[in-house]
């Protein structure tokens, strides 16, 4: 889905109106530039140290332990990036836009084109709605959906209904996925003249220079299959990171997928219907800089995340005294349901309406459940 080809009407009504005064009161539309950019450099530290500590010890436990700590790194690297990605992160857009290609295109070879067209134009606005958000649909390599499994036919449907064995292997291949898919959205734009700008060749400049840093550069000190299985390595575990960082919010049963037609209903009930916050200590909290708080997220997007935390009580309150849904998962939990979905696809909502949902205040961990 490309920004050219969706239109999603952005309303939210008095009650997503009202909340946003309230948030604008609390002072959390002011950015925090140091304390996202602190984090930031933590997570450089962890990332090039453990890199720099697996090439200089010959002990392979050491090494492992390296290696994680500088996967542990490159995670925080990816979901601090995300918040400049939505211009969370200072005032300044020419620095959030640079953070962007330094943090997703020069670390990760993720085209930074490919990421706001995909997720903040076309993702945000419209999460989990079939058809228009690409995160929510896998065809023609997996279904998410009862929909998709029964329009399905011969040998496709076969497969799809023992899909979850292959999903832990797949999973592996998720950066390098994103990358392929960065290439496939930049080329043809870069293609006609009509649709690309500077920013396009600046994309690809950046991704000439990833390949440069981690691949043609190493070569020149280690032997080239050392560098490509490094290079693997490292993007294997950073698929893993960022399925389970990502996918608790939107995988779950308890985010529901909606048929599109409900696009143009409450925005604020879209958001919190399709979105589900989960828990982590403070190593996971640090690791996933807001994307574990992905309702206030979507609802306010470009507050930094590291008001998150404080201002999820005022929306939890708000949610429940207005009806909406609010729940939260246990990260485990969370990256359970979503693995599930694979081996049990979900339903489409065609109708989204409040009383979809059965909500408790004590716990806010209700599912919802379909209207009979």
């Amino acid at each position: 889905m490309t920004a050219e080809a969706v239109s999603v009407p952005v309303t939210g009504g008095k009650a997503y109106r009202e909340l946003a005064q309230i948030v604008r009161q609390r002072g959390w539309m002011e950015k925090a530039q140091g304390r996202v950019l602190t984090e930031l450099g933590a997570h450089l530290v962890m990332h090039l140290g453990g890199i720099a500590l697996f090439l200089a010890v010959d002990n392979w436990l050491v090494r492992v332990a390296a290696f994680l700590i500088s996967a542990y790194g490159a995670l925080g690297i990816a979901t601090n990036t995300h918040t400049s990605s939505h211009n969370a992160t200072c005032r300044s857009m020419k620095l959030n836009r640079a953070l962007t290609y330094f943090g997703y295109t020069f670390f990760f070879g993720a085209s930074a084109s490919y990421w706001w067209n995909k997720h903040c134009v076309v993702h945000h606005p419209a999460p989990n709605v079939i058809e228009v958000d690409d995160d929510a649909g896998l065809m023609p390599f997996f279904v998410l959906n009862e929909r998709e499994l029964r329009e399905s036919r011969g040998l496709a449907r076969f497969f799809y209904r023992i899909q979850w064995i292959f999903i832990p292997l797949v999973l592996a291949l998720n950066t390098f996925f994103t990358e392929y898919q960065g290439y496939r959205y930049l080329l043809p734009i870069l293609a006609d003249p009509k649709r690309r700008r500077p920013s396009h060749w600046l994309d690809l400049g950046v991704l000439g220079l990833h390949i440069t840093a981690w691949i043609v550069v190493p070569m020149f000190f280690f032997p080239a299959l050392h560098v490509l299985g490094f290079y693997s390595l490292r993007n294997a575990l950073m698929g893993y990171g960022m399925f389970a960082a990502f996918a608790p919010a939107h995988f779950p049963d308890e985010a529901v997928f909606v048929d599109k037609s409900q696009l143009a209903e409450d925005y604020l009930l879209l958001q919190t219907a399709t979105t589900v916050n989960f828990r982590t200590g403070f190593f996971g909290r640090l690791a996933c800089a807001g994307v574990d708080f992905q309702i206030e997220h979507h609802l306010f997007p470009g507050v930094p995340h590291v008001y998150y935390p404080e201002m999820s009580r005022v929306v939890e309150e708000y949610c429940h005294q207005h009806g909406y849904p609010y729940r939260t998962l246990g990260w485990g939990e969370g990256i359970w349901k979503s693995l599930r979905v694979f081996y049990r696809p979900k339903k489409v909502f065609s109708t989204l309406r409040s009383s979809t949902f059965q909500q408790s205040r004590d716990l806010g961990l209700v599912g919802p459940r379909p209207v009979r």
